[in-house]
């Protein structure tokens, strides 16, 4: 599960500019490449998405979409599972607290994204049920930290 944490957070990363083009699939909303348990279950989950553009790979299966004008992602494993979603929101949604945190320990690092990920709790218990990842880059770095709904900042991952 750790795994495919990883692989969503930094999928939702990538995805924030772009979609992401991580070797998957990108298929159409009605490609045989999803399955149509996923394909249902997103559709009843998330009525109303447009633009909807799947990937799907080795462990997961992803949709990009935007619904009530907001662009967003949602993950399923390959069994059909929904995982959870992401979006991309302000840096100042995160508490002012955590800002100062970010501000104290990562000088000469400016926030450039924030991806908010809401996890499925029912699938996995011991994980936040949503959990911040703020992009951040210097002149010659690129990381990536999390948030956790109790504010502490901890480094997740080296970008560049």
């Amino acid at each position: 599960m750790k795994k495919i944490f990883l692989t969503i957070a930094t999928a939702a990363l990538f995805s924030v500019s772009a979609f992401a083009a991580d070797g998957g699939k990108k298929a159409t909303e009605t490609s045989a490449n999803v399955s149509y348990a996923v394909h249902q279950e997103f559709t009843t989950d998330f009525a109303g998405a447009e633009n909807v553009v799947w990937t799907v790979t080795k462990s997961v299966q992803k949709a990009d979409f935007i619904v009530d004008g907001v662009k967003k992602t949602a993950f399923y494993n390959l069994a059909g599972d929904f995982l959870g979603s992401t979006q991309v929101i302000g840096y100042n949604a995160i508490p002012a607290k955590t800002q100062a945190i970010i501000a104290a320990d990562y000088k000469g690092y400016t926030a450039s994204n924030v991806i908010v990920y809401f996890a499925n709790e029912a699938i996995k218990t011991d994980i936040d049920a949503t959990t911040y990842f703020v992009d951040l880059k210097s002149e010659k770095h690129e990381i990536l930290v999390r948030v956790t709904e109790t504010g502490s900042v901890e480094f997740f991952k080296q970008v560049k």
